[in-house]
């Protein structure tokens, strides 16, 4: 459930001669694109035997996915802006070079603080490598039939890697370790740097400016403790004076960053790009999917096996559905945009969704796969597949050039942040609602397991709020009629990361 729209910055006048190699470094680009998406859904169907291997606490598992989200959504604005100036091939090849590395440490983890580290690495050499990787492809496709054919190849292997993830995570958790989930990121990342380097071209942006680092620390640090202060609420309670403090210094480094964006000569993030109704409007509903939709994969991952007690291969089989919905909502989107515009598909997708998320609410300890969670998940993944298309476009709507890579990678950056935030915040709701269950019931093995599928529950009744107010904000901000958005094929083929990142790719 990931592809993604990236950072795509000012290019380079394209070379007269095509690149001979050009269908090599379009192999090298999709093999480090499937590490990322293959990254992603293996620690989905990994995470309940790290669990219990680290002893991560129930308050604090939903740090596996959220360190690497936050990461990754919070530093890919200044990571396409390192590579724009760097060099992309060069910052392409590092960022392979560190997730490898990184991925590595957290195969090696020893503790819960270890294991999310490493993974808030891997997501900080992430915001570095995928716009690198989307620049390359650019600079390096320059004949539109061509380049139409790599996107397409590219939004193949984001949408199709996926799906091998959450089996591949699985297969590697049954018959080796969790740990290998991370450690198969090492061989793919070191093979795809030795390539790169042999035949990609190097390019960089002609226009060169400041990093806006005082913006990227106070939005890093800002969203950090926005996060940090939902997972403290789980365990300290909502008035208690940390969980306060944290929300009120997120708050004020949010303001702090704001207003530097406001004076930057060179800003992270320019205030025109959101503040235009449509784009605003797609930002922040791809802001709430995000929320709604991360943890949902992980009550579902402890759904499947904590409840219905499915191997972590079978967990992966599970998920399948997800993928292919997916694929056949974005392709229904791709023909009706032009005729519907993105308002109505966006309603649409996003009420089939949170519909299918309603259904969810319905599980209980004795509910089948075929009878309750395999129609939720056609609802929810078709009405997300019909939700990404006409997101996406309508987030580059009357942008200027110069912005193009800031308007399109922040579909990308919400999904992550929002990723990270709903994660934290559903997961703590699930928490205090398990809690809360077993506190006025007999402490029995049954009784265990319905607190634990009330929490579940009550985490899926939240997403399905925060995907219908999506849908309000679809109807009544956005404006964009199917006159100004057109149904582009590297549009349709880079749907956003949540299909990557909860990899259905993120399906983020």
């Amino acid at each position: 459930m990931s592809t993604t729209i990236d950072t795509i910055p000012t290019l380079t006048a394209p070379v007269e001669t095509p690149d001979p190699k050009r269908y090599w470094s379009l192999a090298v680009i999709a093999l480090a694109q499937l590490m990322i998406v293959l990254d992603a859904s293996v620690v989905i169907v990994a995470l309940p035997s790290a669990q219990h291997a680290l002893h991560i606490s129930v308050a604090n598992r939903q740090w596996v996915m959220s360190s690497y989200t936050l990461a990754f959504g919070s530093l890919l604005l200044l990571g396409g802006r390192i590579a724009d100036y760097l060099g992309r091939r060069r910052m392409f090849i590092v960022g392979l070079l560190g997730f490898g590395a990184a991925s590595a440490l957290g195969g090696l983890a020893q503790n819960e603080a270890m294991l999310f580290g490493a993974r808030a690495l891997q997501g900080a050499f992430a915001a570095v490598m995928a716009p690198a990787a989307l620049s390359l492809l650019t600079v390096t496709f320059t004949e539109t039939r061509e380049r139409a054919r790599a996107f397409g190849v590219y939004g193949a292997i984001a949408g199709g890697g996926a799906a091998i993830g959450l089996v591949l995570g699985g297969t590697l958790t049954q018959l080796a370790s969790w740990r290998w989930t991370l450690l198969i990121n090492v061989p793919i990342a070191a093979v795809a740097a030795v390539a790169a380097r042999r035949v990609v071209r190097e390019s960089r942006g002609e226009s060169r400016g400041g990093y806006d680092l005082p913006g990227a620390v106070t939005v890093t640090g800002g969203l950090f403790l926005l996060v940090y202060g939902f997972t403290m609420a789980g365990t300290h309670g909502w008035g208690a004076p940390l969980t306060v403090a944290l929300l009120v210094g997120s708050v004020i480094l949010l303001g702090v960053f704001a207003s530097i964006e406001l004076r930057s000569p060179h800003p992270l993030l320019p205030l025109r790009v959101v503040l235009d109704r449509n784009r605003g409007g797609s930002y922040l509903a791809s802001l709430l999917v995000g929320m709604a939709m991360l943890g949902t994969f992980l009550f579902l991952t402890y759904y499947f096996q904590g409840t219905l007690h499915y191997s972590a291969l079978k967990t992966g089989f599970a998920f399948l559905p997800f993928s292919a919905g997916i694929i056949m909502g974005a392709g229904l989107a791709s023909r009706l945009l032009p005729r519907l515009g993105p308002r109505a598909l966006m309603m649409t997708g996003l009420t089939l969704a949170a519909g299918g998320l309603v259904w969810f609410t319905r599980l209980g300890v004795d509910s089948t796969y075929l009878g309750l969670v395999l129609p939720a998940e056609v609802m929810v993944s078709l009405g997300m597949g019909m939700t990404f298309v006409p997101m996406s476009s309508t987030a580059l709507v009357g942008v200027d050039p110069k912005d193009a890579g800031v308007a399109s990678a922040l579909v990308n950056t919400t999904q992550q942040v929002g990723g990270s935030l709903g994660t934290a915040l559903l997961n703590t709701l699930a928490a205090t609602a398990a809690t809360t269950f077993l506190a006025t019931h007999a402490r029995t093995a049954l009784a265990a397991q319905t607190a634990a599928v009330h929490g579940y529950t009550t985490a899926f009744t939240v997403s399905a709020v925060l995907l219908a107010a999506a849908a309000v904000v679809a109807g009544v901000v956005i404006r964009a009629s199917r006159h100004h958005v057109q149904a582009d094929p590297a549009t349709v083929t880079e749907l956003p990361a949540l299909s990557r990142t909860l990899d259905l790719e993120s399906v983020s």
